[in-house]
């Protein structure tokens, strides 16, 4: 979702810059903020006692994160990171439930917004418990491919395979040989390493 930004600064937004690397917040704390990207990426994960990563989501420019814990009173279930030099407008958890309510058409835009992240979530659900390495790597593609409008073209995966991992809930050692088998079924196409699907 995104709000007017000139909306956000005329509320107490603050423009913050995060390095790559940088956390917003971790898991388990209290959330006190709405964030919106003015530039960069952000992603949110998990990670378990073995300090293996799977994530969530990932945020670029324009999106908004977060929002989920403010109304309900939880604390974060996921860490976020910045995974580039990011700029972030920051408002008051307070000042934010304001303009939700002086600006009905963000309420609407935020149903519309949970809606789609809790199908995202389902979806990915069923592809991690109900699927084959190979199924599971060609639903994150497919998904890339979706929400980048460029679902009829082949596009280089800007993912390393260690990420690719960590959406799909793999072992990396399973998604490089799972790629190695679909590029042999031509699936994929691996040039130079880069990924073509």
């Amino acid at each position: 979702m995104q709000i007017d930004a000139d909306i956000l600064i005329t509320w107490g937004a603050v423009a913050k810059k995060f390095k790559k690397g940088d956390f917003i917040f971790h898991e388990g704390d209290q959330p006190r903020f709405y964030y919106q990207i003015m530039e960069g990426t952000v992603k949110m994960f998990n990670t378990n006692l073995d300090g293996k990563e799977f994530t969530q989501s990932e945020f670029k420019t324009g999106h908004s994160f977060g929002e989920p814990p403010m109304f309900i009173d939880e604390n974060y279930p996921s860490s976020a990171v910045a995974c580039q030099d990011t700029i972030i407008l920051k408002l008051s958890k307070e000042k934010f439930l304001e303009i939700l309510d002086e600006y009905p058409v963000y309420q609407k835009q935020m149903i519309i917004l949970f809606a789609k992240r809790i199908y995202s979530k389902a979806t990915t659900a069923r592809e991690i418990i109900n699927n084959t390495p190979e199924s599971r790597i060609i639903g994150f593609l497919n998904d890339f491919k979706k929400k980048n409008n460029r679902e009829s073209e082949k596009v280089e995966i800007p993912y390393t395979r260690q990420e690719i991992a960590n959406y799909t809930g793999l072992r990396v050692e399973t998604v490089i040989r799972t790629l190695t088998k679909m590029k042999t079924k031509k699936i994929v196409q691996i040039i130079e390493r880069k990924l073509i699907y």
